[in-house]
């Protein structure tokens, strides 16, 4: 049986359908579907369509590498914090914008793992 997909809306009206797990990587924007259902999509208006794709790859990376299935072995925890610490390696407008949707903007999104990768990265110290 198919995944069922989750449309999201960004801030400048791009479309993003996703995988239900992907978005349920958010437990705001998991409560919004619970909430309103899956028959519009979800309105994030306080993200750009650039943060949106990062967030979406940060959160199907996870969902993908969370346990091994039928054709693949599990990946270490080592190999997703190597990931983790080269999806962080952006510029530095795209690393604010991706901590205000960590944290700021935790009423639309709720990301912590994503959080804790970027709280830990030495660039915050200037």
């Amino acid at each position: 049986m198919a995944e069922k997909r989750v449309k999201l809306k960004s801030s400048d009206d791009e479309m993003f359908e996703v995988d239900e797990a992907v978005a349920f990587e958010s437990q705001a924007v998991k409560n919004m579907i619970e909430d309103t259902g899956m028959d519009h999509p979800i309105p994030l208006p306080n993200v750009s369509s650039k943060i949106l794709a990062k967030v979406i790859e940060y959160c199907k990376y996870h969902v993908d590498n969370q346990k091994a299935g039928d054709d693949k072995p599990a990946t270490s925890e080592d190999e997703i914090k190597a990931w983790d610490l080269d999806f962080v390696k952006v510029d530095q407008a795209t690393l604010f914008d991706l901590i205000l949707v960590s944290c700021v903007f935790c009423n639309t999104f709720s990301f912590p793992g994503l959080l804790v990768h970027l709280s830990c990265l030495p660039s915050f110290v200037t």
